[in-house]
């Protein structure tokens, strides 16, 4: 009966552990938010993307109301196609705008809606048109860098004329 007990408990923990791997990798690969409600899709168009994947969700006031469903490149307009699967219980005026926003300064990209004040709604394959692309931090830090060595190369060569001698005032 000892053998009989001893096997059930290992067994279970072993049973544990592979429920936390399972756990484990539907987290990492941001799959643990399933969700089975009715949705519409929605299309934006982006200069740039950053590090926007697919499954990514999409936000509203902070509260998830979808999430990326594709992401493709229009060799047309040389833009990002994102298409994104609202729930249906999230309706959002026309005139609505999306940002792509980083959670922290180095999580990961969502999309922001920010609602309009338009009276017609999104409709099923509607193309939201306002639109601000990701922030990309290497970006802005060689904007800065070139603003700095700007700044310090063109302070002698600014045009500015030297103080005249005390001497040529009258």
């Amino acid at each position: 009966m000892r053998k009989n007990t001893l096997d059930f408990w290992v067994g279970l923990f072993v049973a544990a552990g592979f429920v936390a791997l399972l756990f484990l990798a539907l987290k990492a690969g941001n799959m643990s938010a399933f969700s089975f409600q009715d949705t519409y899709t929605v299309q934006a168009r982006f200069d740039n993307i950053g590090g926007l994947k697919p499954r990514a969700p999409v936000k509203s006031a902070g509260v998830v109301v979808g999430r990326v469903a594709a992401i493709r490149f229009d060799d047309k307009t040389y833009q990002a196609t994102v298409e994104m699967s609202l729930e249906t219980r999230y309706q959002f005026p026309k005139d609505t705008s999306a940002k792509i926003l980083t959670s922290g300064l180095l999580g990961e990209q969502y999309i922001g809606l920010e609602a309009g004040g338009d009276t017609a709604m999104l409709a099923n394959g509607a193309r939201i048109t306002m639109t601000q692309s990701a922030v990309v931090l290497e970006n802005l830090i060689g904007q800065f860098l070139y603003n700095k060595a700007a700044d310090a190369g063109g302070g002698s060569s600014s045009g500015a004329s030297a103080p005249a001698p005390a001497g040529d005032l009258k």
